[in-house]
C-alpha cells in the first residue's frame, strides 16, 4: 500500500486515464469510424492523450479547488 499522501496523485493518474478513454474513443469514433485499424489508431491517440492530461490535472488541481471554494458556502462548523 502507498501513503494517504499519494492519494491525489493517483487520484488524477486515474480520473485522468478514464477520462481521455473514453473522450479519445468518442473522437476517433467519430474521426474515422469503426474501421480497420480503429483500435491502434484509438489507443495511440489515448496514450498522447493521457500523457498531457495526467500533469494537466495535477497542475490545474489547485487552481480549481481555489475556484470551487469561492464558489461554494464553506461547511457549517459543528
Amino acid at each position: 500500500m502507498f501513503p494517504s499522501r499519494a492519494a491525489p496523485i493517483f487520484f488524477g493518474l486515474i480520473l485522468s486515464g478514464m477520462m481521455t478513454f473514453c473522450v479519445t474513443f468518442i473522437a476517433t469514433w467519430r474521426a474515422i469510424g469503426l474501421t480497420d485499424g480503429f483500435g491502434g489508431t484509438w489507443m495511440g491517440s489515448w496514450v498522447a492523450s493521457w500523457a498531457v492530461a495526467f500533469p494537466l490535472v495535477l497542475g490545474l488541481a489547485p487552481v480549481t479547488r481555489k475556484i470551487v471554494a469561492k464558489l461554494v458556502k464553506p461547511a457549517a462548523q459543528t
